[in-house]
């Protein structure tokens, strides 16, 4: 039994989403299923918890909307700042703004200038890391800031995508990977 078969079991699986050929992996099934989203939780906590007390992270940034629902706790748990990235536009007041690629165009996202501190160390958190497009844009976020991704996490991610060479150096984990992307 593999340590992380619970998360695996409570990962619904859905094909030809959102276009056919595409094998999606939707982490709400976890989110319903209170064993496997603690699962989660706790080796989140078990993974940061000694960065912290390191002084390698001090702050969390999350990428709209999946991402936050795994980062809140895990910002509350350890005490620290917890930053809101967002789509463009949900934002209001002075933001920095990011764009990045995708499959059909482009998007943008922002974070609110305020909550970016010079020397900050960001743990950035998403729910699926695929090519690493949007948590370049977030590195770019917090950069702006005069702040630094020290961590990157997800929940599920799909390294035959080669998000971790786009990411690098950042040092990247996952619960769970998937192959065959």
């Amino acid at each position: 039994m593999t340590d992380n078969k619970i998360l695996d079991e409570a990962i619904r699986r859905v094909p030809d989403f959102p276009k056919k050929g595409i094998l999606f992996y939707d982490i709400t099934s976890v989110l319903t299923n209170p064993k496997a989203f603690k699962w989660c939780l706790d080796k989140m906590y078990e993974i940061y918890k000694a960065k912290h007390d390191e002084g390698k992270i001090d702050a969390i940034a999350s990428v709209e909307s999946r991402g936050f629902l795994f980062a809140a706790p895990l910002a509350e748990k350890l005490g620290i700042p917890l930053v809101l990235i967002r789509k463009k536009g949900k934002l209001p007041g002075d933001v920095y703004r990011a764009s990045y690629d995708l499959e059909y165009g482009s998007a943008e996202i922002e974070v609110h200038k305020a909550d970016i501190k010079p020397g900050q160390k960001f743990l950035l958190i998403d729910d699926l890391i695929a090519t690493g497009g949007t948590l370049t844009a977030g590195k770019k976020l917090i950069a702006q800031g005069q702040a630094e991704v020290t961590e990157i996490f997800g929940i599920i991610g799909l390294p035959d995508l080669k998000y971790k060479e786009v990411l690098a150096p950042v040092n990247v984990t996952t619960l769970i990977d998937f192959h065959g992307a």
